[in-house]
Protein backbone atom coordinates (compact mmCIF):
# COMPACT_ATOMS: atom_id res chain seq x y z
CA UNK A 1 0.00 0.00 0.00
CA UNK A 2 2.89 2.31 0.68
CA UNK A 3 4.56 2.12 -2.40
CA UNK A 4 1.09 2.20 -3.96
CA UNK A 5 0.77 5.55 -2.58
CA UNK A 6 4.42 6.93 -3.50
CA UNK A 7 3.48 5.80 -7.31
CA UNK A 8 0.12 7.47 -6.97
CA UNK A 9 2.02 10.39 -5.41
CA UNK A 10 4.61 10.73 -8.25
CA UNK A 11 1.13 10.50 -11.17
CA UNK A 12 0.04 13.22 -9.41
CA UNK A 13 2.95 15.48 -9.08
CA UNK A 14 3.74 14.55 -12.95
CA UNK A 15 -0.08 15.68 -13.97
CA UNK A 16 0.11 18.23 -11.57
CA UNK A 17 3.46 19.56 -13.49
CA UNK A 18 2.07 19.16 -16.75
CA UNK A 19 -0.74 20.78 -16.54
CA UNK A 20 1.50 23.92 -15.74
CA UNK A 21 3.39 23.65 -18.00
CA UNK A 22 0.71 23.71 -20.50
CA UNK A 23 -0.78 26.33 -18.65
CA UNK A 24 2.50 28.56 -19.09
CA UNK A 25 2.42 27.50 -22.91
CA UNK A 26 -1.25 28.59 -23.04
CA UNK A 27 0.17 31.48 -21.84
CA UNK A 28 2.92 32.71 -24.46
CA UNK A 29 1.18 31.33 -27.22
CA UNK A 30 -2.17 33.50 -26.23
CA UNK A 31 0.75 36.54 -25.19
CA UNK A 32 1.53 36.86 -29.65
CA UNK A 33 2.13 39.62 -32.00
CA UNK A 34 0.58 38.45 -35.36
CA UNK A 35 2.35 40.74 -38.05
CA UNK A 36 0.84 39.67 -41.63
CA UNK A 37 4.00 40.77 -44.04
CA UNK A 38 2.31 40.25 -47.21
CA UNK A 39 1.49 44.02 -48.02
CA UNK A 40 1.52 47.21 -46.40
CA UNK A 41 -2.22 48.05 -44.95
CA UNK A 42 -1.18 51.71 -44.95
CA UNK A 43 2.06 54.13 -46.18
CA UNK A 44 2.97 57.10 -44.56
CA UNK A 45 4.56 60.40 -46.00
CA UNK A 46 8.52 59.87 -44.81
CA UNK A 47 8.52 62.43 -42.75
CA UNK A 48 4.80 61.60 -41.06
CA UNK A 49 5.82 63.61 -37.44
CA UNK A 50 4.58 67.28 -37.53
CA UNK A 51 4.15 69.81 -34.87
CA UNK A 52 2.64 73.07 -35.08
CA UNK A 53 3.60 76.34 -33.55
CA UNK A 54 0.20 78.81 -32.41
CA UNK A 55 -0.29 82.74 -32.45
CA UNK A 56 -1.60 82.51 -28.33
CA UNK A 57 -0.33 85.33 -27.11
CA UNK A 58 0.66 85.07 -23.25
CA UNK A 59 -2.23 86.57 -22.17
CA UNK A 60 -4.04 83.06 -23.04
CA UNK A 61 -5.17 81.28 -20.19
CA UNK A 62 -7.60 77.90 -19.38
CA UNK A 63 -8.88 77.53 -16.37
CA UNK A 64 -6.85 79.92 -14.22
CA UNK A 65 -3.78 79.10 -15.93
CA UNK A 66 -1.96 80.58 -18.47
CA UNK A 67 0.54 78.15 -20.16
CA UNK A 68 1.67 79.82 -23.33
CA UNK A 69 4.03 82.29 -22.62
CA UNK A 70 6.30 83.53 -25.33
CA UNK A 71 5.88 80.62 -27.57
CA UNK A 72 3.75 82.25 -30.36
CA UNK A 73 5.20 82.63 -33.35
CA UNK A 74 4.88 86.18 -32.80
CA UNK A 75 7.24 86.02 -30.04
CA UNK A 76 9.41 82.76 -29.46
CA UNK A 77 12.71 82.75 -29.33
CA UNK A 78 14.50 81.85 -32.24
CA UNK A 79 18.13 82.03 -31.14
CA UNK A 80 17.39 79.33 -28.84
CA UNK A 81 19.76 76.65 -29.18
CA UNK A 82 17.91 73.43 -27.31
CA UNK A 83 14.97 74.59 -29.62
CA UNK A 84 17.25 74.55 -32.95
CA UNK A 85 18.47 71.43 -32.23
CA UNK A 86 15.40 69.84 -31.38
CA UNK A 87 13.70 70.44 -34.59
CA UNK A 88 17.17 69.50 -36.79
CA UNK A 89 17.14 66.14 -34.67
CA UNK A 90 14.33 65.49 -37.12
CA UNK A 91 15.94 66.14 -40.51
CA UNK A 92 13.06 67.47 -41.94
CA UNK A 93 10.31 68.31 -39.28
CA UNK A 94 6.81 69.64 -40.69
CA UNK A 95 6.04 72.55 -38.69
CA UNK A 96 2.32 73.91 -39.18
CA UNK A 97 2.21 77.74 -38.70
CA UNK A 98 -1.72 78.30 -37.16
CA UNK A 99 -4.19 77.87 -35.12
CA UNK A 100 -7.47 79.61 -33.50
CA UNK A 101 -6.55 83.03 -33.98
CA UNK A 102 -4.76 82.37 -37.40
CA UNK A 103 -8.43 83.64 -38.82
CA UNK A 104 -8.00 87.02 -37.05
CA UNK A 105 -4.32 87.83 -38.65
CA UNK A 106 -3.60 90.48 -41.19
CA UNK A 107 -0.65 90.48 -43.10
CA UNK A 108 1.56 93.47 -43.15
CA UNK A 109 2.43 94.59 -46.56
CA UNK A 110 5.12 96.41 -48.43
CA UNK A 111 3.41 99.54 -48.73
CA UNK A 112 2.74 99.70 -44.53
CA UNK A 113 -0.52 101.23 -45.66
CA UNK A 114 -1.74 99.57 -42.58
CA UNK A 115 -0.39 100.05 -39.29
CA UNK A 116 1.02 96.08 -38.01
CA UNK A 117 -0.91 96.56 -34.32
CA UNK A 118 -0.65 92.97 -32.06
CA UNK A 119 -3.26 91.05 -30.52
CA UNK A 120 -5.04 92.63 -27.71
CA UNK A 121 -7.23 90.94 -25.30
CA UNK A 122 -10.88 91.39 -25.49
CA UNK A 123 -13.69 89.31 -23.85
CA UNK A 124 -16.16 90.73 -26.41
CA UNK A 125 -14.42 89.52 -29.60
CA UNK A 126 -14.23 86.34 -31.06
CA UNK A 127 -12.14 84.28 -29.56
CA UNK A 128 -11.83 86.54 -26.58
CA UNK A 129 -8.67 88.38 -28.90
CA UNK A 130 -9.28 91.16 -31.06
CA UNK A 131 -7.17 91.16 -34.56
CA UNK A 132 -3.52 90.60 -34.88
CA UNK A 133 -0.87 91.42 -37.44
CA UNK A 134 2.25 89.56 -38.82
CA UNK A 135 4.92 92.01 -39.32
CA UNK A 136 7.11 91.34 -42.37
CA UNK A 137 10.36 91.45 -40.49
CA UNK A 138 8.64 88.43 -38.17
CA UNK A 139 7.98 86.25 -41.20
CA UNK A 140 11.60 87.38 -42.38
CA UNK A 141 13.38 85.77 -39.15
CA UNK A 142 10.81 82.95 -39.12
CA UNK A 143 11.53 82.13 -42.34
CA UNK A 144 15.31 82.47 -41.75
CA UNK A 145 15.15 80.13 -38.59
CA UNK A 146 13.45 77.55 -40.74
CA UNK A 147 16.10 77.39 -43.49
CA UNK A 148 18.56 76.56 -41.15
CA UNK A 149 16.80 74.04 -38.66
CA UNK A 150 15.02 72.36 -42.70
CA UNK A 151 11.72 72.41 -41.53
CA UNK A 152 9.25 71.77 -43.75
CA UNK A 153 6.41 74.54 -43.06
CA UNK A 154 3.05 74.77 -43.86
CA UNK A 155 1.46 78.20 -42.60
CA UNK A 156 -2.18 78.55 -42.13
CA UNK A 157 -3.78 81.28 -43.31
CA UNK A 158 -6.68 83.13 -42.71
CA UNK A 159 -9.90 81.96 -44.12
CA UNK A 160 -12.69 84.44 -42.38
CA UNK A 161 -11.32 87.61 -44.09
CA UNK A 162 -13.93 89.37 -46.13
CA UNK A 163 -16.62 87.23 -44.53
CA UNK A 164 -19.28 88.72 -42.21
CA UNK A 165 -20.92 86.50 -39.36
CA UNK A 166 -24.25 85.81 -38.34
CA UNK A 167 -25.53 85.76 -35.07
CA UNK A 168 -26.15 81.82 -35.57
CA UNK A 169 -22.02 81.97 -36.05
CA UNK A 170 -22.49 80.95 -39.98
CA UNK A 171 -20.66 82.75 -42.22
CA UNK A 172 -22.03 85.49 -45.21
CA UNK A 173 -19.66 86.04 -48.24
CA UNK A 174 -16.67 84.55 -50.24
CA UNK A 175 -13.27 84.61 -48.95
CA UNK A 176 -10.68 87.89 -49.25
CA UNK A 177 -8.16 86.41 -50.59
CA UNK A 178 -6.23 89.93 -51.34
CA UNK A 179 -4.21 89.70 -48.24
CA UNK A 180 -3.41 86.39 -48.42
CA UNK A 181 -1.74 87.14 -51.99
CA UNK A 182 0.18 89.96 -50.57
CA UNK A 183 2.15 87.85 -48.25
CA UNK A 184 2.06 84.82 -50.92
CA UNK A 185 3.90 86.58 -53.62
CA UNK A 186 6.25 88.24 -51.11
CA UNK A 187 6.89 85.22 -49.71
CA UNK A 188 8.00 83.96 -53.20
CA UNK A 189 9.49 87.86 -53.92
CA UNK A 190 12.11 86.38 -50.69
CA UNK A 191 12.76 82.63 -52.18
CA UNK A 192 11.39 81.22 -49.05
CA UNK A 193 10.15 77.64 -49.57
CA UNK A 194 6.54 76.52 -47.69
CA UNK A 195 5.85 73.32 -48.41
CA UNK A 196 2.18 73.95 -47.92
CA UNK A 197 -0.76 76.57 -47.66
CA UNK A 198 -3.28 76.05 -45.81
CA UNK A 199 -6.62 77.60 -45.52
CA UNK A 200 -8.57 78.21 -42.49
CA UNK A 201 -9.02 77.04 -38.59
CA UNK A 202 -11.77 74.67 -37.33
CA UNK A 203 -14.41 76.26 -39.64
CA UNK A 204 -15.71 73.36 -40.78
CA UNK A 205 -18.94 71.66 -40.11
CA UNK A 206 -20.03 72.89 -37.38
CA UNK A 207 -16.72 75.31 -36.36
CA UNK A 208 -15.25 76.42 -32.82
CA UNK A 209 -16.89 79.67 -33.24
CA UNK A 210 -17.73 80.34 -36.73
CA UNK A 211 -18.78 77.55 -39.66
CA UNK A 212 -18.29 77.67 -43.77
CA UNK A 213 -20.50 76.02 -45.72
CA UNK A 214 -19.19 73.09 -47.72
CA UNK A 215 -20.23 74.68 -50.82
CA UNK A 216 -18.72 78.21 -50.00
CA UNK A 217 -15.44 76.62 -48.57
CA UNK A 218 -14.42 74.75 -51.44
CA UNK A 219 -15.05 77.39 -54.16
CA UNK A 220 -12.50 79.27 -51.71
CA UNK A 221 -10.35 76.41 -51.87
CA UNK A 222 -10.82 76.45 -55.87
CA UNK A 223 -9.51 80.18 -55.50
CA UNK A 224 -6.51 79.34 -53.72
CA UNK A 225 -5.72 76.62 -55.85
CA UNK A 226 -5.73 79.09 -58.42
CA UNK A 227 -3.89 81.57 -57.00
CA UNK A 228 -1.05 79.43 -55.99
CA UNK A 229 -0.85 77.80 -59.58
CA UNK A 230 -0.83 81.58 -61.17
CA UNK A 231 1.92 82.78 -58.12
CA UNK A 232 4.30 79.95 -58.58
CA UNK A 233 4.02 80.02 -62.34
CA UNK A 234 7.75 78.59 -63.95
CA UNK A 235 8.19 76.58 -60.15
CA UNK A 236 8.37 72.89 -60.63
CA UNK A 237 7.39 71.77 -57.24
CA UNK A 238 4.13 74.30 -56.20
CA UNK A 239 3.34 74.02 -52.62
CA UNK A 240 0.32 71.72 -51.35
CA UNK A 241 -3.08 72.54 -51.09
CA UNK A 242 -4.18 72.30 -47.54
CA UNK A 243 -7.68 72.28 -46.07
CA UNK A 244 -9.93 72.50 -44.60
CA UNK A 245 -8.61 71.95 -40.78
CA UNK A 246 -11.84 71.33 -39.20
CA UNK A 247 -13.33 68.56 -36.71
CA UNK A 248 -14.33 65.50 -38.72
CA UNK A 249 -18.18 65.19 -39.67
CA UNK A 250 -18.99 63.00 -42.30
CA UNK A 251 -21.63 65.07 -44.16
CA UNK A 252 -19.25 68.18 -44.55
CA UNK A 253 -16.39 66.62 -45.43
CA UNK A 254 -18.23 64.61 -47.47
CA UNK A 255 -19.45 67.27 -50.01
CA UNK A 256 -16.26 68.97 -49.21
CA UNK A 257 -14.19 66.81 -51.12
CA UNK A 258 -16.67 66.02 -53.29
CA UNK A 259 -16.65 69.93 -54.64
CA UNK A 260 -12.63 70.67 -54.62
CA UNK A 261 -11.86 67.50 -56.70
CA UNK A 262 -8.08 68.27 -58.21
CA UNK A 263 -8.28 71.42 -56.24
CA UNK A 264 -7.01 70.05 -52.55
CA UNK A 265 -3.87 67.57 -51.94
CA UNK A 266 -4.14 67.00 -48.74
CA UNK A 267 -7.60 67.13 -46.15
CA UNK A 268 -6.32 67.94 -42.46
CA UNK A 269 -8.48 66.90 -39.81
CA UNK A 270 -8.32 67.87 -36.00
CA UNK A 271 -8.18 65.32 -32.63
CA UNK A 272 -9.12 66.35 -28.99
CA UNK A 273 -10.63 63.09 -28.45
CA UNK A 274 -10.12 63.51 -24.64
CA UNK A 275 -11.91 66.52 -23.95
CA UNK A 276 -11.25 69.32 -21.89
CA UNK A 277 -7.86 69.55 -20.49
CA UNK A 278 -9.72 70.53 -16.74
CA UNK A 279 -11.47 66.74 -17.00
CA UNK A 280 -9.61 65.11 -13.92
CA UNK A 281 -10.40 61.67 -15.18
CA UNK A 282 -7.46 62.36 -18.31
CA UNK A 283 -4.95 59.75 -17.06
CA UNK A 284 -7.75 57.13 -16.80
CA UNK A 285 -9.18 57.49 -20.65
CA UNK A 286 -5.51 57.41 -21.79
CA UNK A 287 -5.06 53.94 -19.89
CA UNK A 288 -8.62 52.76 -21.16
CA UNK A 289 -8.00 50.67 -24.44
CA UNK A 290 -11.86 50.83 -25.38
CA UNK A 291 -11.31 54.28 -25.07
CA UNK A 292 -8.16 54.85 -27.16
CA UNK A 293 -10.39 52.41 -29.87
CA UNK A 294 -13.07 55.05 -30.26
CA UNK A 295 -10.68 57.50 -32.74
CA UNK A 296 -10.60 54.41 -35.23
CA UNK A 297 -13.91 55.33 -36.43
CA UNK A 298 -13.00 58.87 -37.28
CA UNK A 299 -9.71 57.71 -39.35
CA UNK A 300 -12.03 54.87 -40.92
CA UNK A 301 -14.58 57.12 -42.32
CA UNK A 302 -12.01 59.60 -43.66
CA UNK A 303 -10.39 56.89 -45.17
CA UNK A 304 -13.54 55.46 -46.64
CA UNK A 305 -14.66 58.91 -48.32
CA UNK A 306 -11.05 59.94 -49.73
CA UNK A 307 -11.43 56.07 -51.09
CA UNK A 308 -14.95 56.60 -52.51
CA UNK A 309 -14.49 59.83 -54.24
CA UNK A 310 -12.74 60.81 -57.70
CA UNK A 311 -10.09 63.21 -55.41
CA UNK A 312 -6.07 62.48 -54.86
CA UNK A 313 -6.21 64.16 -52.12
CA UNK A 314 -4.43 62.34 -48.74
CA UNK A 315 -5.27 62.39 -45.19
CA UNK A 316 -3.33 64.38 -42.65
CA UNK A 317 -4.24 64.96 -38.96
CA UNK A 318 -3.23 68.89 -39.13
CA UNK A 319 -3.53 69.54 -35.68
CA UNK A 320 -3.97 67.09 -32.20
CA UNK A 321 -3.44 67.61 -28.91
CA UNK A 322 -6.01 65.31 -27.22
CA UNK A 323 -7.42 67.50 -24.32
CA UNK A 324 -8.05 71.08 -25.71
CA UNK A 325 -7.77 74.45 -24.40
CA UNK A 326 -4.29 73.80 -23.31
CA UNK A 327 -3.92 70.43 -22.41
CA UNK A 328 -3.31 69.72 -18.68
CA UNK A 329 0.20 69.73 -16.97
CA UNK A 330 1.77 67.24 -15.67
CA UNK A 331 -0.58 64.92 -17.90
CA UNK A 332 -0.33 66.24 -22.02
CA UNK A 333 3.05 67.14 -21.13
CA UNK A 334 4.35 64.02 -18.86
CA UNK A 335 5.17 60.41 -19.90
CA UNK A 336 2.24 58.82 -19.95
CA UNK A 337 0.92 61.06 -22.53
CA UNK A 338 2.87 59.30 -25.00
CA UNK A 339 0.27 56.28 -24.42
CA UNK A 340 -1.56 58.26 -26.18
CA UNK A 341 0.36 60.03 -28.47
CA UNK A 342 2.24 56.99 -29.52
CA UNK A 343 -1.16 55.21 -29.87
CA UNK A 344 -2.09 57.82 -32.19
CA UNK A 345 0.59 57.79 -34.43
CA UNK A 346 0.13 53.88 -34.79
CA UNK A 347 -3.68 53.91 -35.28
CA UNK A 348 -3.84 56.91 -38.01
CA UNK A 349 -1.03 55.46 -39.89
CA UNK A 350 -2.79 52.18 -40.00
CA UNK A 351 -5.65 54.14 -41.77
CA UNK A 352 -3.40 55.45 -44.31
CA UNK A 353 -2.82 58.68 -42.58
CA UNK A 354 0.32 60.46 -44.61
CA UNK A 355 1.32 62.73 -41.60
CA UNK A 356 0.63 63.51 -38.19
CA UNK A 357 0.22 67.45 -36.43
CA UNK A 358 0.78 66.79 -32.82
CA UNK A 359 -0.11 70.48 -30.84
CA UNK A 360 2.72 71.48 -30.20
CA UNK A 361 5.79 71.85 -30.57
CA UNK A 362 5.93 74.14 -28.26
CA UNK A 363 2.99 76.21 -26.04
CA UNK A 364 0.60 75.50 -24.15
CA UNK A 365 0.83 72.42 -22.03
CA UNK A 366 1.07 69.92 -24.60
CA UNK A 367 3.97 70.76 -26.62
CA UNK A 368 7.41 68.57 -27.19
CA UNK A 369 9.22 71.34 -25.71
CA UNK A 370 8.69 72.92 -22.42
CA UNK A 371 7.30 76.46 -23.06
CA UNK A 372 10.22 78.21 -20.39
CA UNK A 373 12.82 76.18 -20.95
CA UNK A 374 12.63 74.52 -24.53
CA UNK A 375 14.07 71.03 -22.69
CA UNK A 376 12.12 68.37 -24.48
CA UNK A 377 9.17 66.91 -22.75
CA UNK A 378 8.74 63.11 -22.71
CA UNK A 379 6.68 62.89 -26.05
CA UNK A 380 9.29 64.66 -27.90
CA UNK A 381 11.65 61.58 -27.38
CA UNK A 382 8.63 59.35 -28.49
CA UNK A 383 8.07 61.26 -31.68
CA UNK A 384 11.93 61.42 -32.56
CA UNK A 385 12.30 57.60 -32.04
CA UNK A 386 9.30 57.05 -34.22
CA UNK A 387 10.53 59.24 -37.02
CA UNK A 388 13.90 57.43 -36.89
CA UNK A 389 12.58 53.70 -36.48
CA UNK A 390 9.30 53.58 -38.18
CA UNK A 391 9.14 53.26 -41.77
CA UNK A 392 6.70 53.87 -44.48
CA UNK A 393 5.19 51.13 -44.77
CA UNK A 394 2.52 49.56 -42.14
CA UNK A 395 2.08 46.18 -41.17
CA UNK A 396 -1.12 44.44 -40.29
CA UNK A 397 -0.07 44.02 -36.73
CA UNK A 398 -2.84 41.88 -33.87
CA UNK A 399 -1.67 41.34 -30.51
CA UNK A 400 -3.17 38.30 -29.08
CA UNK A 401 -3.30 38.38 -25.47
CA UNK A 402 -4.20 40.94 -22.81
CA UNK A 403 -6.38 43.78 -23.68
CA UNK A 404 -3.78 46.20 -22.20
CA UNK A 405 -0.83 45.67 -24.93
CA UNK A 406 -1.14 48.27 -28.08
CA UNK A 407 0.53 46.72 -30.98
CA UNK A 408 1.87 48.28 -34.53
CA UNK A 409 4.36 47.36 -36.84
CA UNK A 410 6.18 48.98 -39.83
CA UNK A 411 8.71 47.92 -41.97
CA UNK A 412 12.06 49.71 -40.63
CA UNK A 413 12.98 52.72 -41.38
CA UNK A 414 16.60 53.34 -43.74
CA UNK A 415 17.63 49.45 -42.41
CA UNK A 416 16.73 46.13 -43.01
CA UNK A 417 13.62 44.40 -41.19
CA UNK A 418 10.75 45.47 -39.06
CA UNK A 419 10.20 48.20 -36.29
CA UNK A 420 7.51 46.85 -33.97
CA UNK A 421 6.07 49.06 -31.37
CA UNK A 422 4.86 47.58 -27.80
CA UNK A 423 2.60 50.21 -25.32
CA UNK A 424 2.38 48.53 -22.13
CA UNK A 425 -1.17 50.36 -20.29
CA UNK A 426 -0.64 47.67 -17.72
CA UNK A 427 0.55 49.09 -14.39
CA UNK A 428 0.67 45.53 -12.80
CA UNK A 429 2.24 43.32 -15.06
CA UNK A 430 5.50 42.97 -17.03
CA UNK A 431 4.06 41.38 -20.18
CA UNK A 432 6.30 38.56 -22.50
CA UNK A 433 5.51 38.46 -26.77
CA UNK A 434 6.57 36.40 -28.96
CA UNK A 435 6.46 37.90 -32.96
CA UNK A 436 4.54 35.50 -35.59
CA UNK A 437 4.31 36.41 -39.23
CA UNK A 438 1.29 34.00 -40.15
CA UNK A 439 3.62 32.12 -42.53
CA UNK A 440 4.84 35.34 -44.53
CA UNK A 441 8.50 35.37 -43.89
CA UNK A 442 11.03 34.98 -46.03
CA UNK A 443 14.79 33.89 -45.32
CA UNK A 444 16.71 36.23 -47.44
CA UNK A 445 19.93 35.32 -45.62
CA UNK A 446 19.16 31.25 -46.80
CA UNK A 447 18.13 32.90 -50.46
CA UNK A 448 21.37 35.07 -50.49
CA UNK A 449 23.53 31.84 -49.42
CA UNK A 450 22.17 29.49 -52.48
CA UNK A 451 22.91 32.46 -54.87
CA UNK A 452 26.54 33.56 -53.38
CA UNK A 453 28.42 30.20 -51.54
CA UNK A 454 31.66 31.49 -52.17
CA UNK A 455 31.03 34.03 -50.22
CA UNK A 456 31.42 32.58 -46.84
CA UNK A 457 32.80 35.03 -44.55
CA UNK A 458 29.92 37.69 -45.21
CA UNK A 459 27.35 34.45 -44.53
CA UNK A 460 28.77 34.36 -41.60
CA UNK A 461 27.87 37.78 -40.88
CA UNK A 462 24.77 38.05 -42.03
CA UNK A 463 23.94 35.02 -39.71
CA UNK A 464 25.38 37.01 -36.58
CA UNK A 465 23.28 39.92 -37.32
CA UNK A 466 20.62 37.83 -37.97
CA UNK A 467 20.73 36.50 -34.17
CA UNK A 468 20.10 40.01 -32.28
CA UNK A 469 17.37 42.86 -31.86
CA UNK A 470 17.60 46.10 -31.13
CA UNK A 471 15.37 47.48 -28.33
CA UNK A 472 14.46 50.81 -26.82
CA UNK A 473 12.36 50.27 -23.46
CA UNK A 474 10.84 53.46 -22.75
CA UNK A 475 9.90 54.32 -18.89
CA UNK A 476 9.04 57.16 -16.46
CA UNK A 477 11.23 58.25 -14.02
CA UNK A 478 10.86 56.45 -10.43
CA UNK A 479 7.92 54.83 -12.12
CA UNK A 480 5.64 57.89 -11.89
CA UNK A 481 4.32 58.52 -15.34
CA UNK A 482 2.92 61.56 -14.11
CA UNK A 483 7.24 62.62 -14.27
CA UNK A 484 8.37 64.78 -17.23
CA UNK A 485 11.64 62.64 -17.43
CA UNK A 486 11.90 59.66 -19.37
CA UNK A 487 14.38 57.05 -19.36
CA UNK A 488 15.63 54.89 -22.29
CA UNK A 489 16.80 51.80 -21.07
CA UNK A 490 17.27 52.69 -18.05
CA UNK A 491 19.17 56.16 -18.88
CA UNK A 492 17.03 59.69 -18.60
CA UNK A 493 17.01 61.49 -21.66
CA UNK A 494 18.48 65.16 -20.69
CA UNK A 495 20.39 67.70 -23.13
CA UNK A 496 23.38 68.75 -22.45
CA UNK A 497 25.20 72.29 -21.43
CA UNK A 498 25.05 72.80 -24.72
CA UNK A 499 21.95 72.34 -25.97
CA UNK A 500 22.74 68.74 -27.33
CA UNK A 501 19.72 66.27 -27.91
CA UNK A 502 20.84 62.91 -26.27
CA UNK A 503 21.84 59.55 -28.12
CA UNK A 504 19.10 57.44 -28.10
CA UNK A 505 20.81 54.37 -28.00
CA UNK A 506 19.06 50.66 -27.70
CA UNK A 507 20.36 47.82 -26.32
CA UNK A 508 20.88 44.28 -27.99
CA UNK A 509 18.96 41.39 -27.41
CA UNK A 510 18.85 37.53 -28.35
CA UNK A 511 16.23 37.18 -31.15
CA UNK A 512 15.43 33.80 -29.58
CA UNK A 513 14.20 35.87 -26.88
CA UNK A 514 10.43 36.49 -26.26
CA UNK A 515 10.11 40.30 -26.14
CA UNK A 516 9.28 41.56 -22.80
CA UNK A 517 7.37 44.52 -21.61
CA UNK A 518 7.83 45.84 -18.61
CA UNK A 519 4.36 47.75 -16.48
CA UNK A 520 3.87 51.16 -17.92
CA UNK A 521 6.37 50.96 -20.58
CA UNK A 522 7.01 51.79 -24.27
CA UNK A 523 9.36 49.05 -26.45
CA UNK A 524 10.41 49.85 -29.77
CA UNK A 525 12.10 47.08 -31.33
CA UNK A 526 13.88 46.80 -34.33
CA UNK A 527 14.30 43.23 -36.10
CA UNK A 528 16.78 43.51 -38.60
CA UNK A 529 16.53 39.54 -39.18
CA UNK A 530 13.00 39.61 -40.34
CA UNK A 531 12.44 39.76 -44.50
CA UNK A 532 8.95 40.28 -45.53
CA UNK A 533 7.47 40.61 -49.20
CA UNK A 534 5.93 44.23 -47.91
CA UNK A 535 8.85 45.61 -46.57
CA UNK A 536 10.98 44.72 -50.08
Amino acid sequence: MGWCYVVCLLCCSFIFAYAEDLKDANESVNNTVFIDGKSSIGETDGDFICATIDWWPPEKCDYGTCSWDYSSMLNLDLNNIIFLNAIKAFSRLKIRLGGTLQDKVIYQTEDHLQPCIPFAQNMSELFNFTKGCLPLSRWDELNSFFNKSGALVVFGLNALNGRSIRSDNSTVGAWNSSNAVSLIRYTVKKGYNIYGWELGNELSGNGVGVHVAADQYASDTIVLHDLIQDIYKGVDVKPRIIAPGGFYEPSWFRRYIGKTEGSVNVITHHIYNLGPGVDEHLIEKILDPSYLDGEADVFRGLKNILRSSATSAVAWVGESGGAYNSGRNHVTNAFVFSFWYLDQLGMSSAFDTKTYCRQTLIGGNYGLLSTTTFVPNPDYYSALLWHRLMGRSVLSTIFSGTKKIRAYAHCAKQSQGITLLLINLDGNNTVEAKVNFNGTLVDRHEDRHHRHRSKVSKMHQANEARGTREEYHLTAMDGNIQSQTMLLNGKALITDSSGAIPLLEPITVTSSEPIRVASFSIAFVHMPYVALPACK
